[in-house]
């Protein structure tokens, strides 16, 4: 079988589904990779780092048309159709808030899998680009934040006197908001982290944060938080606007699946905060943690710069296509045998929870709800 690349094509899109450390281990397997030229250029990687453990440089329309298409971002709608039938695709599809994406891979009738809907259980860890992804994230937000800020993030003893190090808060410790707070700790600042999750309470901890203990508790299902219901969203709003008027910082990464970003940044907290402090929203693309994000802007509310970049893993696309890659390897590696044959067994966990469409059919529930509410609205 072989193994497809085309080039990412979405705006701002530099990383690339597969790298060649991980091409050599598909050929092991028995499998023919094909590149399409240019596909790794974004992410610093020209092709004939691909060709030296044997993959083969070609064109767009041979990558759309092999037997396992292999991409980042959905794929346009030209793109599904120059999939060829019965054949296999994987990536992130945006099951949840792209039903025109999966309408056009079911009549493409391919099989699609989607790297964000494979289930969050130990066996899955290894094909967790989500998760991947999100470290990637985290660890740039912090970044951003310390340059942003324009001041110091440690504590500084100088001739002139001492500055005390900055606060920081990150709400949301998932994978990138444990990976922001990490970020910031290991550069001096004082840490607080927050999450509606009591269970992540150790995690922030171990990370040498404290954790912002406000009384709303909404564990979820798969590692989310639930959405909250309107009078714990009073409570916690109420008591996280006073929370964060005393912080230099804030990097927000709340997200639940398949609905708009929960607004936990008030105007009025902005306009508590310090002149010269800084929002990071990570939420952007799900339309923002803080009231006043303008998504893919930077801008500045009263003295306080609010940056919600889109895409960030793209924006380190060398190490975020590298962990992207080995996460399709962890998931290849389930499907296709040593002889490189393709074995989909569907009552799989994995398999099953990933795949979004099957046969022309949609077969996930989320995207068929996602479907259903496009065609009412």
């Amino acid at each position: 079988m072989q193994v497809g690349v085309p080039k990412e094509t979405a705006a701002g899109e530099t990383r690339v589904a597969l790298v060649p450390e991980v091409v050599g281990k598909l050929k092991a397997r028995s499998l023919d990779v094909l590149v399409e030229a240019g596909a790794g250029e974004g992410a610093l990687l020209d092709d004939a780092l691909f060709q030296e453990p044997g993959a083969v440089i070609g064109d767009r329309a041979a990558a759309l048309s092999s037997d396992i298409v292999l991409r980042v971002a959905p794929p346009s709608d030209e793109d599904a159709a120059a999939l060829r039938a019965g054949s296999l695709l994987i990536g992130f599809l945006a099951p949840l808030t792209r039903p025109d994406t999966t309408q056009a891979l079911a009549r493409a009738n391919v099989t699609a899998l989607a790297m964000e809907a494979i289930p969050r259980i130990s066996r899955a860890q290894s094909m967790d680009a989500l998760s991947s992804q999100a470290s990637v994230a985290g660890y740039k937000a912090a970044l951003l934040a310390a340059e942003e800020m324009g001041r110091f993030y440690p504590m500084m003893m100088t001739a002139a006197g001492t500055i005390p190090p900055a606060r920081v808060l990150v709400l949301g410790a998932g994978v990138a908001g444990l990976q922001a707070l990490a970020t910031a700790r290991r550069l001096g600042a004082r840490t607080t982290g927050y999450d509606v999750r009591p269970e992540v309470a150790e995690q922030v901890h171990s990370l040498g944060a404290e954790f912002l203990d406000l009384g709303v508790e909404a564990a979820g299902e798969g590692g989310y938080a639930r959405e909250l219901t309107d009078e714990e969203r009073a409570l916690q709003q109420q008591a996280l606007t006073e929370a964060i008027k005393g912080f230099d910082v804030v990097i927000t990464t709340a997200l639940v699946p398949g609905r708009p970003a929960p607004k936990l940044v008030t105007a009025d907290a902005v306009a508590g905060m310090k002149p010269g402090s800084v929002i990071i929203d990570l939420a952007g693309e799900s339309g923002g943690n803080c009231e006043l994000t303008e998504p893919g802007q930077t801008v500045v509310r009263e003295g306080v710069k609010i940056a919600s970049p889109l895409n960030l893993p793209a924006s380190m696309p060398e190490h975020a296509s590298q962990l992207f890659a080995r996460n399709v390897l962890a998931l290849l590696e389930l499907i296709v045998d040593e002889n490189g044959e393709l074995q989909l067994d569907f009552d799989d966990e994995i398999v099953q929870g990933a795949c979004i469409v099957r046969d022309g059919e949609i077969v996930h529930a989320g995207a068929k709800a996602a479907v259903e509410a496009g065609a009412k609205a």
